[in-house]
């Protein structure tokens, strides 16, 4: 559901996805969960900056600030380095994101936030090259997602993109159902809840959602108002994998219901609103999806969020065009928080929108201006094609 890039691997070569059609069940869920789920415990070394309490929350602008702040009184401070990479590798940025990564980890060797920020670098731009060449990065992401593992047993975040990566590459480059559901074993350790995340979504990745259900269900459980969970569960139910496994009128009927239901748990946080806005607006229910976002625009944690997914409401759906426009309009004005999708995915979603009101002049330079941002966007250039 999220709007990044997206590209995915599967261990056996007769289950490779179209990438172009590939929905956030990749590494692009990869990257969003990983960014999104920085552990808390272990940092009583590091002092009292504690960077992984706003990459929890998904406040990736303050993140850069305040590392930026740090860096300025003293270019030596690793942590910083590492928490600026993480920053800028969710705002799509993963060449500055890389060179921070590196630069964390020449100053301290091993340092388990800095490997992690290297490897989320190594995925995104995998994601970005969208070729069978780009496999190479994301065996490197894996090797240093094991390693922060390794360095850090707690840091929930790289047992998530090691359990993600395993699941997602083919077995030729190591990636394996049974390795990444031994990291959802190690992760439950840590964290028990999130654990059961990462397990529930290796096996509706594989198509076994009868499986999964019941890991997703004891982690809403234990967590109800986590937003992380309620966007994993709903992503996931919403999968290509689990239409597949339990029918698309099955899966069509239980989305927006299920959304419904874990909505009061993650009001005022912009991103399981997102989660459950998607999962009304695949489960049919477009205007529901609308007034959602809509009426949380003003008592949210990161309004600009909304704003964006009020855009794609309106993009998908053909309601609201105007209104979903003017969002969009407002989103570019604003510095974009991570997790957007960046300024390619805002820029395409203005195309579609554009068109459908028969602006096509306008629409053409929203699409010029997403491939500029992102010359291999698979939704601007086929928006682009249909424009000519």
């Amino acid at each position: 559901m999220n709007e990044g890039s997206t590209l995915s691997w599967s261990a056996h070569p007769t289950k490779r996805r179209n990438l172009a059609h590939q929905r956030y069940t990749s590494f692009t869920m990869m990257l969003r969960h990983a960014l999104a789920l920085i552990s808390l415990p272990m940092l009583a070394v590091q002092g009292t900056y504690n960077p992984r309490v706003d990459l929890d929350e998904g406040r990736y602008l303050k993140v850069l600030s305040d590392s930026e702040t740090r860096l300025n009184q003293n270019p030596s401070d690793a942590l910083a380095w590492a928490a600026k990479s993480q920053a800028l590798a969710s705002l799509m940025r993963f060449g500055e994101a890389n060179a921070a990564a590196q630069k964390a980890l020449e100053l301290k060797p091993g340092l388990a936030d800095a490997l992690l920020a290297r490897g989320l670098a190594r995925a995104g731009t995998a994601i970005q090259q969208r070729n069978f060449g780009s496999l190479r990065g994301a065996y490197h992401a894996m090797d240093d997602f094991r390693a922060a593992t390794q360095g850090d047993p707690n840091l929930v975040a790289a047992w998530m993109s090691l359990g993600i990566a395993y699941e997602q590459l083919p077995g030729l480059l190591g990636g394996s159902t049974k390795k990444a559901l031994a990291c959802a074993e190690n992760l439950r350790k840590v964290n028990p809840a999130r654990g059961d995340l990462l397990q529930g979504m290796v096996l509706s990745m594989e198509g076994r959602w009868n499986d999964a259900k019941g890991y997703f269900q004891r982690a809403l459980s234990a967590a109800p108002a986590d937003p992380e969970i309620v966007y994993g569960y709903l992503d996931s139910l919403g999968s290509r994998a689990t239409r597949k496994a339990m029918g698309e009128g099955q899966q069509r009927a239980q989305l927006a219901p299920e959304a419904l239901r874990l909505l009061p748990f993650v009001k005022g946080r912009s991103r399981g609103l997102q989660a459950v806005c998607d999962a009304l607006l695949d489960g049919g229910q477009p205007e529901a999806a609308w007034k959602v976002a809509h009426d949380a625009l003003n008592c949210c944690d990161l309004p600009s969020l909304l704003k964006i997914q009020l855009g794609k409401i309106a993009a998908r759906s053909g309601i609201h065009r105007d209104e979903g426009l003017a969002y969009l309009d407002q989103a570019l004005k604003e510095p974009l928080e991570g997790g957007t999708g960046g300024l390619a995915t805002v820029q395409w979603r203005r195309g579609q929108i554009l068109k459908d009101l028969n602006r096509k002049d306008e629409a053409r330079q929203a699409v010029q201006a997403a491939l500029r941002a992102d010359p291999k966007h698979p939704g601007a250039r086929r928006l682009l094609e249909e424009l000519r």
